[in-house]
């Protein structure tokens, strides 16, 4: 059991956080941040080049953080390894200590920082969770038996405001009886809308962690909503940006907020501060999820 598991089936509302993996070999900067949010986060999802911009692997930064009795979640995208390497390291992975992951298709080479880049996109998310099921039962995709086999807690993603939410809900039941045992949300803005989604899948019974981006500016929450797919900020909470002289408690206030009225609905919280998680520490605290 990982404590990210024992959290989520305990019905503790959990927090988790992401941490890009370094664009070098200088790992200082990833260490700080998760040695100052370990006492408050349970756990630490290392991105898999994010938004197709080359870092460091990361199961070399989760393995370091897990030697550091700091638990990671490992990211891992379909987009750049066929199922040999996907099979494969999975297996490095776990006899790393790395027990966390979450399944994700991942985004196109060409809206990254190598746009030549050839995607491969052998697998998708949900084949990649097949995949890990029979690896935990003892074979490889082949019907080859494996020298000693794995066992993994294994995430998956959801979309909230998907334009279809039908196909989003088909999707999630397919991950779900594919081996998804917990979901991390794209980022949630309007919780009045997020409980309607959340009523639909609470007959599912499995933990959601909603997600949410933390706001630095009303540009910032512009660019989301035209460019990430599923995420909706409401024109209240731009203003809300515009019309503040000070930016960075403004984005406290609505990322505590928003925590505090999500909280009833879900099993917690995935933050994605990108770049600000030094805020985290407040917006926990404003949300009144640690004490002052």
């Amino acid at each position: 059991m990982t404590k990210l598991s024992n959290s989520l089936e305990s019905e503790e509302f959990t927090v988790t956080c992401e941490l890009n993996p370094p664009k070098g070999i200088n790992m200082g900067e990833l260490y700080k941040k998760a040695e100052t949010l370990s006492d408050m986060v349970t756990a630490f999802n290392l991105t898999d080049s994010a938004g197709s911009r080359m870092t460091m692997g990361n199961i070399a930064a989760g393995h370091l953080l897990k030697d550091n009795d700091i638990e990671p979640i490992l990211q891992i995208a379909c987009r750049d390894r066929n199922r040999l390497a996907l099979q494969s390291e999975l297996l490095a992975a776990y006899t790393l200590g790395i027990e966390n992951i979450l399944c994700m298709t991942g985004d196109p080479p060409s809206s990254g920082d190598h746009p030549n880049a050839k995607p491969v996109f052998d697998f998708d998310a949900i084949m990649l969770l097949k995949a890990i099921k029979l690896l935990e039962s003892g074979t490889d995709m082949a019907s080859n038996k494996l020298n000693g086999s794995p066992h993994f807690y294994t995430g998956a993603v959801v979309n909230p405001g998907a334009k279809n939410l039908d196909a989003e809900l088909r999707r999630m039941e397919e991950k779900i009886a594919s081996g998804a045992s917990f979901f991390q949300s794209q980022a949630v803005y309007d919780p009045e809308s997020f409980d309607t989604f959340m009523e639909a899948v609470r007959p599912y019974g499995i933990p959601v962690l909603a997600g949410l981006i933390v706001l630095k500016s009303s540009t910032m929450a512009r660019n989301l909503n035209k460019n990430l797919p599923g995420i909706q900020i409401p024109d209240r909470l731009i203003r809300e940006m515009d019309q503040s002289k000070d930016k960075i408690k403004t984005g406290i206030a609505i990322s505590s907020r928003t925590i505090k009225e999500i909280k009833p609905m879900c099993a917690g919280v995935h933050i994605m501060a990108i770049g600000w998680e030094s805020k985290i520490p407040d917006i926990l605290r404003e949300a009144n999820l640690i004490n002052n």
